[in-house]
């Protein structure tokens, strides 16, 4: 074995690992929690993505509900949102998107999970941000089969507000969005909110899709 194929081998071996972490974390709590979806030297790059996007004003409101029926509604949701894609020329995003090619084959062979394809967009929840109470699933598609986010946000601590609250059918479950966190759920089971923010948070959120 040559080291560029040993330095692959080591790398995917490394990436199913904390995938192995993230689906049995699924599999226990309906919800899949890892602190470690992303390598250190990605979370940066990414970062400074957002906040290029951010202060050139090339992120926009996000909006409620899907294609004709899109609505935005700052009572409902109040973050600012650049989805990503594979023909911007950016090394990082592009980086991103192989770990997700690479979470996505796993999930397929492994859990038979038929994922077809994926969307994912930045996110950042300024002060005073937030976003009510929902399901992520529309009512005339039903393509979202997983979601998952991770966090970019920088040095969070308790108090800074921008939590991700999930119902489940028993409990209530707070997650604080601190960088490098993977949360991944099943799109039309867990409905959830993030509370208000009390300083900038970001992430990257999307959804795995099925047809």
């Amino acid at each position: 074995m040559n080291i560029t194929v040993l330095c692959r081998y080591l790398h995917l071996s490394l990436l199913e690992e904390v995938f192995d972490r993230l689906v049995n974390s699924y599999l226990e709590n309906d919800i899949g929690i890892v602190n470690d979806f992303l390598p250190e030297s990605l979370l940066e790059p990414l970062r400074n993505n957002l906040k290029g996007l951010y202060e050139a004003h090339r992120m926009h409101e996000a909006g409620v509900g899907n294609n004709a029926k899109l609505i935005r509604d700052k009572q409902i949701r109040s973050d600012k949102i650049f989805w990503l894609d594979r023909k911007v020329k950016n090394a990082s995003e592009h980086a991103f998107l192989d770990i997700i090619d690479h979470y996505v084959a796993y999930l397929n062979s492994s859990c038979y999970a038929g994922v077809t394809g994926y969307e994912f967009h930045y996110a950042l929840y300024e002060e005073g941000s937030f976003y009510k109470r929902h399901i992520d699933q529309f009512r005339d598609n039903n393509k979202r089969a997983f979601t998952m986010i991770i966090y970019l946000t920088e040095n969070w601590m308790e108090g800074n507000g921008g939590e991700l609250c999930i119902y489940h059918e028993d409990r209530t479950e707070i997650v604080a969005p601190t960088g490098c966190k993977c949360v991944f759920f099943k799109s039309s089971k867990l409905e959830h909110e993030v509370l208000l923010s009390h300083q900038s948070r970001m992430s990257i959120t999307g959804w795995l899709k099925t047809n």
